[in-house]
Parts: structure tokens; sequence; C-alpha cells
């Protein structure tokens, strides 16, 4: 292999040499003899030739091949020697990245054959342990490692792959592994519809990928695809290139192979498939998901059509079998599918990596209980899919991922991406993404813990901080605001005022004490979400507002056991001994995230009977678009974007991601009681309108608000200060509170309470005025009650 590089190598330098030089070297003129002076006399004399024309004309005879050496090199030059340079520059720029082409291409076909294992030796045969993941409710999510039985291409029959070849990649015997046609084709189809609606790889390139890579949409990978498709037609035949893909697809419903979907969908062997079966198992392959019989029968059999109409233009089946298999009814094997819970690919991913810490390497059966709500997992993945389906173009959305948690941090619903069989990679876990404003929340704890509230006044105007000037959205700026309308409107000046008052690295280790793992970069920035987190930090970090500040940590498995009944692994319930410090004043924050969802940039999460606080987040040039949003019961939250970074068509955290979060949790909270937010009280939903420039007096609009709740002190101005651990409100149902005093009634007064008349009691509370002028004072940090530090300290 070596030496046929070399060679190839030598002919391409030789060749682009001929081109550049002419097809031969110029042959210089020999000088002619010089006699020594003495002689020369005596040489002219003896070979004169003037005095006898016939030995004139005798020395001079030469023959064809003579005079051919003597005629100029000009003349004797080929074709290629005669060309002006620049042509012969191009031609030879062309051969020789031809020879470089094949180099490399020499060069990948050894590597791949040193890397790579045998193609044919990672046929699997061997029966795979049993894993069982149940839902919370003990209902199966999903049941792997079931035999994956093997069959070779002629026990299989002719159906199942012609009907395979049809559908996906019907140029299959006519391409060396990759299809130009094929992807330019998929190219033009895709422009057309605006969206990526058609793929371009061959049959080769999707067992290249099963085989050897991830399925990470990224360049590196398409080129290694691209490579290792190559090789594998340079190793295999079609037959058998054909006969792996077949027995390493996977076909949804946890079957990988032909012949588990084929026992999976219909109960026999893939060799006893009709033509319609035959035809629903390979309409499977475009999407598994949303094809599988165990989610949608329907569409399993509308796709199966389709793939009958392709066999027949593909000239595999004649008219008279595509109508007679068009007037057959599929009848599926619903015991068996019923094991297998659609919907749950990226759920069972992530519980299979946090087994690995718990067995370790065990090839044994395992049963593992998780925290998944089965339903609300399936729900959430339809929302997710059926959004980006109808407003994910407008918005130049591609992805979404969305994670449910409850109290506990236990996971009830995790959706990765738009749909598992298309792209495996869990955005939710994995993916790192700048927050955006969805940060703020830790600034503005930060900042009621020294000593601030809802009502501080701050001054919404241009700052520069070491030559860096936040802008607000439109360039528009209110002057002096409460934190309460700066928080729910998302004001970008006022959260970097903030950030700089509290002193640097404050807001970030209040988030990292509240679960984020991820690293946050310091500077005056980090007030507006600059630093990646992953949508799973971020909803464990705000599940500790909405139960009262105990940090949780994010999981999924409760119990892991064998299949004996041996207990391997037992979660334990939470200690309640992680209570953040700032916890006392999350009556404040929940009072002022309410009041974005009820006036601010949430205002499309409201949920109509439960009190709903939340954040909405939107990065630079609308990359991501976050909502992090939580009740009394469950925190979740929401991203949207693409996987390659490109900006969005001006999607915000308060549109598209609000109302996938609104939709998922109006199915989580279904026969929830409503229940106010930790330190909170329910109040009028026009009692701070004013702040918000809302005149109380207008009626508000007909479309569903959400419940507003106000800091428990601010609706009690002469109630003792109490800690919020005490506080009994996040316990109470809005029914007992809206119609009657909160706990600690004795200290109501007898006369009904109006709302102005709550409105002028709080705007005339001693001692709770104070202002974020965003300067340093000349006290030491140690003496400061706010928490103001120098610009200096940005660096």
């Amino acid at each position: 292999m070596l030496r046929a590089i070399a060679a190839a190598l030598r002919f391409a330098l030789w060749l682009v040499r001929r081109m550049l030089f002419g097809g031969s070297r110029p042959v210089a003129p020999q000088p002619e003899p010089t006699l020594p002076g003495s002689f020369q006399s005596v040489a002219q004399q003896a070979f004169r030739v003037d005095d006898d024309p016939a030995d004139f004309a005798q020395l001079h005879a030469q023959t064809p091949q003579q005079l051919q050496a003597t005629l100029p090199v000009e003349a004797r030059r080929g074709f290629l020697a005669r060309l002006k340079l620049k042509y012969r520059v191009a031609l030879g720029a062309g051969v020789l990245g031809a020879g470089v082409a094949m180099l490399t291409f020499a060069v990948m076909m050894v590597y791949y054959t040193v890397v790579f294992p045998d193609p044919l030796a990672l046929r699997n045969t061997a029966h795979t342990p049993l894993l069982r993941i149940l839902a919370r409710d003990g209902s199966t999510l999903t049941e792997r490692g079931t035999p994956r039985e093997y069959v070779s291409l002629d026990q299989l029959g002719k159906l199942v792959p012609a009907a395979v070849v049809a559908t996906e990649d019907r140029r299959f015997f006519d391409h060396y592994g990759v299809d130009p046609a094929g992807m330019i084709r998929a190219m033009f189809a895709n422009l057309r519809a605006g969206r990526f609606a058609q793929g371009g790889s061959t049959l080769t390139q999707q067992l290249a990928k099963n085989l050897f890579l991830t399925q990470d949409r990224t360049l590196t990978r398409k080129i290694a695809e691209l490579g290792l498709a190559l090789w594998l037609e340079v190793r295999l035949s079609k037959s058998e290139i054909l006969e792996l893909y077949l027995n390493q697809v996977y076909f949804g419903g946890g079957a990988y192979g032909v012949e588990a979907a084929s026992r999976r969908y219909f109960d026999k062997p893939a060799r006893e498939l009709t033509l319609p079966e035959a035809a629903l198992i390979a309409g499977l392959l475009k999407a598994p998901s949303k094809y599988s019989p165990a989610a949608s029968p329907g569409a399993a059999r509308a796709r199966a059509r389709v793939v009958l109409a392709k066999m027949f233009d593909a000239g595999f089946i004649s008219e008279a079998q595509e109508t007679q298999a068009l007037e057959q009814t599929l009848v599926f094997n619903e015991q068996k599918m019923a094991k297998t819970s659609a919907d749950a690919g990226y759920v069972v991913d992530y519980v299979v990596e946090q087994l690995q810490p718990i067995t370790g390497a065990d090839d044994i059966d395992l049963v593992v209980e998780t925290t998944i709500d089965k339903s609300l997992q399936r729900r959430a993945q339809e929302i997710v899919t059926d959004s980006l389906e109808q407003k994910g173009t407008a918005f130049g959305a591609s992805q979404a991922a969305v994670a449910v948690l409850d109290s506990d941090g236990g996971i009830r619903a995790l959706v990765g991406g738009r749909d598992y069989a298309d792209s495996q990679f869990n955005r939710a876990v994995k993916a790192k993404r700048q927050p955006g404003s969805a940060f703020k929340p830790f600034v503005y704890l930060a900042a009621l813990q020294r000593g601030m509230s809802p009502q501080t006044i701050a001054d919404d105007a241009p700052i520069t901080i070491g030559g860096w000037s936040p802008k607000n959205d439109k360039n528009e700026y209110a002057g002096p605001i409460t934190l309460r309308r700066a928080l729910a409107q998302s004001v970008n000046t006022v959260a970097v005022r903030l950030n700089q008052d509290i002193g640097r690295g404050t807001a970030a280790d209040l988030a990292q004490r509240l679960g984020i793992k991820s690293e946050l970069r310091e500077g005056p920035a980090l007030a507006l979400g600059t630093s990646e987190v992953t949508l799973l930090e971020m909803a464990g970090a705000y599940t500790a507002f909405s139960n009262g500040g105990e940090v949780v940590e994010p999981h999924v498995i409760v119990k892991v056991s064998t299949s004996t009944g041996r207990v391997l692994f037992k979660a334990q319930p939470p200690a309640k001994d992680h209570r953040i410090a700032e916890a006392d004043r999350l009556g404040a924050l929940n009072d002022m995230l309410n009041a974005a969802v009820v006036y601010g940039t949430g205002k499309r999460a409201a949920l109509a009977d439960q009190p709903v606080a939340g954040k909405t987040g939107t990065t630079q040039d609308f990359r991501d678009a976050w909502f992090i949003g939580y009740t009394s019961h469950l925190t979740a939250g929401v991203w949207i974007g693409n996987d390659n970074g490109k900006p969005m068509n001006r999607a915000t955290g308060g549109t598209l991601p609000a109302e996938i979060w609104k939709q998922v949790m109006r199915v989580a909270h279904e026969g929830l009681t409503p229940e106010p937010l930790p330190g909170t009280v329910i109040g009028s939903v026009d009692a701070d309108a004013a702040d918000f420039g809302i005149n109380p007096l207008v009626p508000a609009s007909t479309a569903s608000r959400t419940p507003r709740v106000v800091e428990a002190k601010e609706v009690l101005p002469w109630a003792p200060r109490r800690d919020a651990r005490a506080q009994p409100a996040g316990k109470r149902t809005i029914a007992a509170d809206a119609g009657r005093p909160s706990a600690g009634s004795q200290n109501h007064p007898a006369e009904e309470i109006d709302d102005n008349f709550i409105t002028r009691a709080v705007s005339t509370t001693p001692g709770e005025l104070k202002t974020a002028t965003g300067t340093a004072s000349n006290e030491t940090p140690a003496e400061q009650q706010s928490g103001f530090l120098s610009f200096a300290n940005w660096r």
C-alpha cells in the first residue's frame, strides 16, 4: 500500500513537470571541434569541398532521421508544451490536486483500516443484559437488552431489503458510498422547503455513522462519514453493507435491527413479514419516534402506504401487488408494544448514563425505578415537536429542550430535542448555552439579601463600565424605576448596576450554591447571562425559589435492583439541610418574578389557576431563547435555538419558549391544588399596576392572567418580620387565602382593607426605600449594608 502511494505521488509530480516544462528537454547544440592553430590550415585543405560540387552534395546528403534531429527545438515540442504558461499552470494545478486527492484517499483508507475494526466483526448476536426502566407509577418506560438476532440477507428474503432501498437509497446499487446526485437533489429540496426536509445520506453513510460515529451534526463528523462510507465500499460488497445496515439500524420502540423490530411490532420473524408489514418496517427509518406504531398507529399505516408507492415507482413491485397490499389490514402486537413508551429516548439515555457509576460493568439484568411521569413525558415531547412544526420556521428555531422538576429535584419530564430518532444529542443535559436575562434572578436575590426590596428605586439610564455599555431592548430608558418593574421588564442597565452594587463574585457565588456547576466568568456582563450553562442546571437552581430555599440535586433514579430483587441503590429522601442563607428573602423575589409573568416579559406563560413566577432570557442576536418558571409544585425550563448557533428571527424568551412552558405546565398541573409561592400571599392583580404604567381603573384584558402574589410582609406591614422558614403561606391554597386573611390573622385589623390602602401602607413602610446607584461607597465591604463596591474591582 505504501509503495502504491509513493508511486502515485511520483507519477503526479512527473505529469505536472511535463505539463509545465514541455514534452522533452531541448538538446543543447554541440560545439564544433576546434583544432589547434598549427593544424587549422591543414584541416581546411583536407576537407575543402569548394572545388567539387558532387562532393558537396554527397557530404550534405542526410537521412530523414538526421533531418528531424536537426529541426528547431520549438518545432519538436508537443501540444501541451505549445500552450501558454497560464494554461499549463492551470492544468498542472488540476493534475496536482487530483494527485493530492488520490494520496489523501489512499492515506484515509490505510488509516481507517488500522484504526477501525473489521465491519463484519461487529455483527452482534449475543444477548445483552435486560434493562427495564419504570416510570414513577410503576409502568414500563422501556426495555433494553432483548436479543439482537442477526439475520443474513439470504434468510431475510427480498421484501424488507427492497422496501428499504426504495425508500432510503434508490441508487444504492449504482453509487460508491456517496451519491452526489442525491446530495444535490436534497439540497434543492431543503432550499425549497426553507428547512431541513430531506437528507442526502446514502445507506452506506448511515451505516458508517451508526457503527463508528456520533449523531452530532457537525462538519467534521460529516467529512468523516463520507470517508468511512468510501472505506466501507472498498472493504465490503453491496450485499454485506445492506445486511449490516438492516441489522444495526434503529426502528423505534427500543428495537435495533430488522429482526427485533419485526418481533416487536408483529411478533413474527422478519422473513415471514408480508409486503405491507415490510413496508411499514421500512417506513420507520425516516422517523422511528414519529411513525412508531406504539406512538401513532395511524401515522405508521400512512407511512407504509408511502413506502408501497415508492416501491412501485422503483419497479420493485407491480401495480397489482401494490393494490393488493393496500387492501390488507395491518395488525400490530399490542402486548409487546406496550412494553416500550414512545418519546422516552432522551430519558432512557440519561438513565443509562446515570446507571454506570451505580452498577459498574456488571452484566446483570436490572430494574430501574425513576421519577419520570410517563404521561407528562409523552405530552412534553409532543408539545415540543408540534410547536416547532407549527412555529419553528417562522422563528427560525430548529431545536428545543424541556426539563420539568418537582420540589425535591426529581425529574418528571426531560425532552432533549425535536426528535430523538433524528438526533440523540440531549440538549437539556449536555448543551451549554448563554441563559441571557434568565440569570438575573441570582443578581436580584443577592441584592435583596443586602437590604434592598422590590420597591427599591434604581436608575434606568445609560451606564459604561470599562468601555462596555449595556443596552436595553429598543435602546429605551425609563429613568428611576422600582426593582420589581426592572426585573419584570428585564431592564439590562439596572441588572448591571445591581451586580456592581452587590460586589464582584456575589451573584456567581449564589448561583453556584444553588447548583450551577458550569464555569461562570466574572465581569460586569455576568448579570446579563453571558456564561454558558445547561438547561437542567438552570431548572435545578430555580427549584430552590419554589421550595423555600432548599438546594436540590436534579435526579432521575429512585431505585435500582436486580431481576431477583436485590437492591443495588436506593435514593434517600432529601435531608432539607441545604437551605441557602438568602431563603428569608425569597418572598420578595417570588413577588418580583410573579410580576414578570403578570405584567412583564413572561405574560404568555401565565396559568389561570396557579400562581406562576419566572424569567425570560434572550441572548445576543437572538441565538438562544429561554423561559424558566415555577409554581409551588413544579419547576420547568424551556430553551429553543439552533445547534449551529444560527441567529433566530427575533425569537425571545417571552414568545415560543413561554408558550411551550405554559402548555407543558398546564398538563403537569392537572389535578394539583393551587398554592401561593413561598413567602407570598394572594394580592390584587391591580395593586401595583400603576408601577407598570397600567391604570387600575381600566378593566383588565379578558385574557387569562396568573394570580398575583406579593411578599407577605408587604401585604401586612404592621406584622412583625418573620423568617420565611416559618411562613405557612407556601402550603396554603388560593381558595383559603383569597377569601380570608392569611395565617397570623390575630394581627389583622378588624376592618376590611382595600387595595389602595395596602399600596399606601407599603409605600410608607419605614426603612423600606433604598436606591440602587451602581456607585461605590467609602465604607469597606464589611461595613456596607448594601454591598456596594467600586467599579475599579472589575477587570
